[in-house]
């Protein structure tokens, strides 16, 4: 249970040796020693920079036999090196094949190289000029090379697929190709692939650095994959060209690791990828599939490499940025944009309805709790902006049995600060006929507070509200949440399940609450309303359906006693229903 690897997660490594330019016994011994790191972490894929056995910034250096020469040894060793460690190496050296020069990846696990992969879109212009030493992939003749007494797969239309590691399943590109409009990864990916590594030297120059995040996350996003960054770091010439070693691991458009850039120190940056949450998304995304059906050639011309991985066991825990609250952005910035968008999506989605039914007055049961505060803050910025009055806002609150001074006395004070139409109606009167009518024991005095007697009271704000918005041609607004409704917390028939319009249909409750802080932080109303919010918000959060014992005022039941912690509810509502995965893998974040 505590193994990534048996909840569909695999770690990626992406590492930043130094380099000594023209010196590859010095970069094999560097490279090693970070492989061996990345094997201690338990990661199953190692990402080293460009041409890092040799270094990138060697010029016409590469067309020296002595430096391919060592070249070669150097592969030799960290292929033998390799037979001890876990990860799929993804280390990068100058080759020889055909009469030409190729910018190549090799892709080398437990003793044998998987593939080759030559780099595809060699640059020629501004600060690069690879076209005077290297040749594109796409020129190569042969499709296998042979390479240290053996016949190597060559290409960039390979995939290496882990067989016993489901989703696993790796492709390959070098720096430029990602810069393409077409990179080769789009094509492996439309086949199958769900993690890219690629291999960059990548120089920095001002805001060089977020233009390859953005190319990082949104090549990763449109291929619904994870994509792991190594660029050149320290040790490389700055003759014509600086670095920064900027290391990036994106899965699907959100980023999950990035290293410290201009570091003087060789680092590695650890990031655990959810393959199955790839594969959900892919599995939903249905333009995704609609994609390969279009480019059936080129995703029919990838070539499948087998390998056998074999997942580590023991005791691994997640290394990956989780949000406690996945609905609620952690970062503050962050936060107050989705607040912004999740409040304007309510309220323009309510100023549409109303347009385009004509009416102009809404009726809200106001019961001093989060939900119903959260759909009167909505109607009342719907009708600022229609420009209608919001004495149009027709709100009602409605006490019961268990209803207590406090929360009605904050119905109160919020009504009449935002300037609605307020009254009250009790609806003990008519809960009383209609439980004396059914013969519950209520009706005879006895303190029976079952389901039956709680949904009379739900059933009964309904049916008035319902019936005040037929007498004054006006729409019910609802005010159930998105956690009540998939826990079904909520009075099925007649009941607060139903409304004309429920703009809080999509909202989970722990979002209601940051809405409703943020309402506040933003000043959208004035200082005596934001102080009855902030009252709300520190309000224990119950139906207010069972009357304490012995008189005591309010309600003897709290919604959280009853269906636990709406924070844990609302995290696993969002792996279930965002992502479908089974209860063991929620299980296992939530305790992540």
């Amino acid at each position: 249970f505590h193994n990534i690897y048996s909840h569909g997660y695999v770690r990626g490594a992406v590492c930043t040796p130094r380099v000594r330019i023209a010196d590859p016994a010095a970069n094999r011994d560097f490279t090693l020693d970070m492989a061996r790191e990345a094997h201690e972490a338990k990661a199953a894929i190692a990402v080293f920079p460009e041409l890092g056995l040799t270094g990138y910034s060697n010029d016409d250096l590469f067309q020296q036999d002595a430096l391919l020469d060592a070249a070669i040894d150097a592969v030799r060793d960290v292929v033998e090196a390799s037979t001890e460690l876990m990860p799929v190496l993804l280390v990068g050296a100058p080759l020889r094949f055909e009469g030409k020069l190729f910018n190549c990846a090799l892709v080398i696990h437990r003793g044998r190289i998987l593939g080759i992969v030559p780099k595809t879109y060699i640059p020629n212009y501004r600060e690069f000029y690879e076209k005077r030493q290297f040749t594109s992939g796409r020129d190569a003749v042969g499709r296998e090379m042979p390479f240290l007494g053996e016949r190597v797969p060559f290409g960039r239309d390979l995939i290496f697929d882990a067989t016993d590691l489901d989703g696993l399943s790796l492709h390959v590109e070098i720096c430029e190709d990602l810069w393409a409009p077409v990179p080769p990864s789009t094509y492996a990916a439309l086949a199958g692939a769900t993690v890219v590594g690629n291999l960059s030297a990548s120089n920095i120059i001002i805001g060089k650095a977020r233009y390859r995040k953005d190319l990082c996350a949104a090549q990763s996003g449109k291929c619904i994959a994870a994509y792991l960054y190594a660029a050149a770091g320290p040790g490389e010439s700055t003759t014509d060209l600086a670095w920064d070693g900027h290391a990036l691991i994106y899965e699907n458009n959100e980023l999950v690791a990035e290293g410290e850039r201009f570091s003087d120190d060789p680092h590695i940056v650890i990031g655990d990828l959810d393959l199955e949450r790839l594969a959900q998304d892919r599995m939903r995304t249905t333009t995704f599939s609609d994609a390969v059906g279009d480019h059936l050639e080129g995703v029919q011309g990838m070539r499948r490499i087998p390998f056998t991985f074999n997942p580590p066991s023991g005791t691994i825990p997640l290394e990956r940025p989780l949000d406690r609250f996945p609905y609620v952005p952690s970062e503050a910035r962050e936060r107050d944009a989705r607040c912004y968008e999740a409040y304007n999506i309510q309220v323009h989605g309510l100023m549409q309805r109303l347009r385009a039914t004509g009416i102009e007055k809404v009726v809200i049961g106001v019961s001093g709790g989060l939900d119903s505060t959260q759909t009167l803050i909505v109607a009342a910025r719907a009708m600022d902006r229609l420009g209608l009055p919001r004495s149009n806002i027709l709100a009602y609150t409605l006490p019961g049995f268990a209803t207590s001074e406090a929360t009605k006395a904050n119905a109160w004070k919020l009504m009449e600060s935002m300037g609605v139409t307020a009254e009250e109606i009790d609806i003990k009167p008519s809960a009383r006929q209609m439980l004396e009518d059914i013969g519950h024991p209520f009706a005879d005095g006895e303190e029976v507070y079952d389901v039956t007697f709680e949904n009379v009271q739900a059933g009964e704000r309904t049916s008035h509200l319902f019936r005040l918005a037929n007498l004054h041609q006006a729409m019910v607004l609802g005010t159930g949440d998105l956690s009540e409704l998939a826990l079904g917390w909520t009075t099925y028939g007649v009941g607060d399940h139903m409304s004309h319009y429920n703009v809080n249909a999509s909202v989970p409750k722990t979002l209601i609450q940051y809405l409703i802080r943020w309402v506040v932080d933003q000043h959208e109303f004035d200082d005596e309303t934001s102080a009855v919010l902030v009252d709300i918000l520190n309000t224990e959060i119950s139906p207010e359906l069972v009357p304490g014992r012995n008189g005591e005022d309010g309600p003897a039941q709290s919604t959280e006693a009853v269906v636990g912690p709406l924070e844990l509810q609302d995290f696993h509502l969002y792996f279930v229903s965002r992502y479908g995965f089974r209860p063991s893998k929620v299980a296992f974040i939530a305790h992540a």
